[in-house]
């Protein structure tokens, strides 16, 4: 009896702590299949979205009806009961969430199928809204996760209000006049002086390339290894007719340069190097997209004389790797392209809650620990899924980083091309991966009975009960700036950011220590900001935090000669106003000529002049403008068009209208595509005279919550980026300072349809075979049904439409379309392709119905 009881008592206790006795019958999660689906956008009349995950069961074993978890992740909200009576779903930490079996969830048999049915807080808008990276874990095996063996998202058709159709797209082409090719200015972006005359230079590998002046060397050596390759082999014959020389001219500006192309010789001036690169590069853009495809004998360049400098000093691409990791080479890549459009500086977002991408040799967990992420509930080894990465920790793009090697290269690269790399080092909010990196560092330390050591970079007081949120839904990413290990932590990682940039002989002119979207209520119940409260008088609140710690911050820096930049929460003071929480200028670090990024101007949440009001307090601003300039936004509002679209949704023209000393006089739509309302501007800050002076340039922000892997990076930032480098680059527009509105508008048009001629017929053929090739965005073709036939136009003069009429996707062997379609009912597809044949987005028409 009593041998039957204790049998008894240990089935108990492993069904009780969720083993199954029949253990090998559990199914094979690989055959398992996740579908995510669409049912209602506006249920229950509450605009929110009813959707569902549906679960099928493919394997030879049946789903037991509990004993598991699935995870996921969303920057979204969720009702936690599902809908369907059968799941919870609760958050975890970040955009982490679990999906547990309630007894309402039955036992899937193999070849069946279980819906969870549950409510997210808001309709679904575009793909990127789906669930990411999903997985399961079975509870009697926690510290492992497993993939699906397929996760798909079927398509859904939206009719929500400021939907882009095919229709729409469409009647916003046909305004683009076509301009033949001759007729456009062939220097890209658009020089400040510029004629063509008759005749032209032959370019070919015999031509003798005269630096002149030896602090051009390296210059000479760029055009001759772009000369090998174009034409497979470097300069052969010396004796040539034909020359390219490079010559000093006194008193032209940094950046400057003077063009001359001649039938007999090409002749480049300028009073530095950097003005010689960029007199270069613009005489690459004379080479026609053609002359890349294949290998051509001798090239025709156009007779031109080019006068040229930039409107702006500071002219940057900001590119997160902490999100989601890019790989050194495309990088590379991305430099290569920034330096072809003049580009001069690019913001490398390196740590994040989500990653840390950069060795530091004084602390390897940085790396070994928050440089990967994979399935778990601790962080204590590695960081968790995050943005759909997985439960594996060898994934692509959660996990990765650059060695100390690999940045030396990345600096080098950038150097040779004249740009600056600035390195962010988040603070003190989005820290998470720091802060679990010490934390494992203390750990280890703590174990070999080191306790001095293991405390000396601690960033979080374990003792600390403050309870918050951020932005992203951490509780834990905040660093405790009352800590003195802290500062102890910026001062190593700053060191080994000298060493590393010294080694490369590459400059450090600033590093950026972020500061943004720091939480309400952190540090409030920290010991170590008690202690600190006590013996500093000057500190009344948490507010007061921030001041000391970029002060601190700013000392460090000061003492290496270094500049110290941030986001715009770095440069304001936490005040009242008429009661209500307000942020002015912090009067305490202008006189420190810090640098901030400002991106907060979204249309119709209070912070529009934000920028200008920084900029006339005495702050150097670089615009980084949300409604303008985030490559991460969404091109338009249409279900299979990727992106967020919480800020705006920025198409190209948002780039190419952006006005940066006006930027409220052409916003004229909100971040939901609605017409503005203009009243939103009463009251706000114009940009000062003095301001304008504080304005040192412009950026585009590629975030990387939605990026994964390069064809994605590519995809967002291209050809967007051609509208930052034009703004950026060239003068301020005649359309930008008309003040008749008419005559604006219309001056806007020929110059807007000039551009587009521009990058359709030069510029992405250019960047279709430039280094490689870049996947740059192919738009949908607009579509319109008109007596009987189908009309179609692409926003870029230039790229082929292709159709077809049996209901397949068309490819690069389809129908090239010339002119109206005949339509006789059933489905009919348009796509527009590169020149190699990469389409982009279908268009689908058929039943006189147009779906996105």
């Amino acid at each position: 009896m009593n041998k039957i009881f204790m049998l008894m008592v240990i089935a108990a206790v492993f069904v009780c702590s969720g083993f199954k006795i029949n253990d090998d019958k559990k199914p094979n999660v690989a055959e398992l299949y996740l579908n995510w689906q669409v049912m209602d956008n506006n249920y229950q009349n509450k605009n929110e979205a009813l959707t569902a995950l549906v679960i099928t069961n493919k394997s030879h074993e049946t789903l037991p009806a509990g004993g598991w978890k699935i995870y996921f992740n969303s920057g979204r909200g969720f009702t936690k009961a599902a809908v369907s009576n059968n799941a919870l779903i609760e958050q975890v930490n970040g955009d982490m969430y679990s999906i547990t079996p309630t007894s309402g969830f039955k036992d899937l048999k193999p070849g069946a199928t279980a819906r969870i049915e549950f409510v997210c807080d808001d309709p679904v808008v575009n793909i990127t809204d789906a669930p990411e990276g999903p997985y399961l874990v079975w509870d009697n095996a926690p510290e492992k996760g497993y993939s699906f063996g397929s996760y798909d998202i079927t398509p859904y058709k939206p009719t929500y209000q400021g939907l882009i159709t095919p229709e729409i797209v469409y009647d916003r082409n046909k305004t683009v006049s076509d301009i033949p090719a001759g007729q456009l200015v062939k220097v890209f972006p658009t020089p400040v002086s510029y004629s063509l005359s008759n005749g032209s230079f032959s370019f070919s590998p015999g031509v003798r390339i005269s630096s002149g002046d030896a602090r051009f060397n390296k210059e000479a050596a760029v055009l001759r290894n772009y000369i090998a390759a174009i034409f497979g082999k470097k300069e052969a014959v010396k004796s040539s007719a034909n020359v390219i020389s490079f010559e000093y001219k006194a008193g032209l500006g940094e950046e400057a340069y003077e063009l001359s192309v001649k039938s007999s010789a090409v002749t480049i001036r300028a009073s530095t190097s950097t003005g010689i690169y960029y007199g270069i590069q613009s005489f690459k853009s004379l080479i026609p997209a053609s002359s890349l495809a294949k290998t051509p004998s001798s090239v025709q360049i156009p007779c031109v004389e080019v006068a040229d400098a930039p409107r702006f000093a500071h002219r940057a691409v900001m590119l997160d790797v902490a999100r989601n990791f890019q790989s050194k080479q495309q990088v590379l890549k991305l430099l290569e392209a920034m330096s072809l459009y003049k580009l001069n500086t690019l913001h490398l977002h390196l740590t994040d809650d989500e990653g840390w991408r950069i060795e530091i040799p004084s602390l390897p967990e940085l790396t070994s620990v928050a440089s990967k992420r994979g399935h778990t509930l601790d962080s204590k080894h590695h960081l968790p899924p995050s943005h759909g990465s997985g439960p594996e920790v060898n994934n692509l793009f959660g996990t990765g980083y650059y060695t100390r090697a690999d940045y030396i290269e990345i600096l080098k690269y950038a150097s040779d091309r004249h740009i600056t790399v600035i390195p962010e080092i988040e603070t003190p909010g989005h820290a998470r991966g720091a802060i679990k990196a010490m934390n494992a560092r203390y750990d280890r330390l703590i174990a070999e009975g080191k306790k001095a050591e293991a405390e000396k970079y601690l960033l979080y007081d374990q003792n600390d009960k403050s309870d918050y949120r951020s932005v992203q839904y951490w509780n834990d990413n905040v660093i405790d700036v009352s800590l003195p290990s802290t500062y102890n932590f910026v001062e190593a990682v700053v060191n080994d950011l000298i060493s590393t940039y010294k080694e490369a002989g590459a400059p450090l002119p600033t590093i950026h220590f972020g500061g943004d979207e720091v939480p309400a209520n952190v540090w409030e119940k920290s010991p170590a900001y008690a202690a600190l409260k006590a013996t500093h008088p000057e500190i009344q609140s948490t507010n007061d935090l921030w001041y000391y710690f970029y002060g601190r911050v700013n000392e460090i820096l000061k003492a290496k000669g270094i500049l110290l930049s941030g986001w715009e929460e770095m440069a304001l003071r936490k005040t009242t106003l008429d009661g209500q929480p307000a942020y002015v200028p912090n009067p305490d670090f202008t006189k420190e000529h810090l640098q901030v990024d400002v991106w907060n101007n979204v249309l119709g949440a209070g912070q529009e002049d934000l920028a200008y009001r920084l900029a006339n307090g005495g702050y150097k601003v670089v615009l980084t403008c949300v409604t303008n300039l985030y490559f991460d936004m969404a091109n338009y509002k249409s279900f299979d068009e990727p992106g967020y679209y919480w800020g705006a949704f920025l198409g190209i023209d948002k780039f190419f209208s952006f006005i940066p000393y006006d930027y409220f006089k052409n916003a004229d739509v909100d971040k939901q595509g609605n017409p503005i309302n203009r009243n939103i501007f009463i009251g706000k800050q114009r940009l000062t005279d003095y301001g304008k002076s504080n304005i040192v340039g412009l950026q585009g922000a590629l975030w990387a919550e939605t990026v994964k892997g390069p064809e994605r990076m590519d995809y967002m930032i291209f050809p967007r980026l051609l509208g930052l480098a034009e703004r950026a680059w060239a003068q301020d527009p005649a359309w930008a300072t008309e003040k008749d509105p008419a005559k604006s508008k219309e001056a806007y048009q020929v110059a807007w349809s000039n551009f587009l001629n521009v990058l359709g017929k030069r510029e992405l053929p250019r960047l279709t075979y430039y280094n490689g090739g870049y996947d740059y965005r192919v738009p949908k073709p607009g579509i319109s049904l008109q007596d009987g036939k189908y009309l179609s136009n692409v926003e870029f003069p230039g790229l082929t439409i292709r159709y077809t009429t049996n209901g397949k996707d068309p490819d690069a062997s389809s129908k090239v379309y010339t002119g109206p379609v005949n339509y006789n009912g059933g489905v009919i597809k348009f796509r527009a392709f590169d020149p190699k044949g990469r389409g982009g987005n279908v268009a689908e028409g058929g039943n006189n119905n147009l779906n996105p």
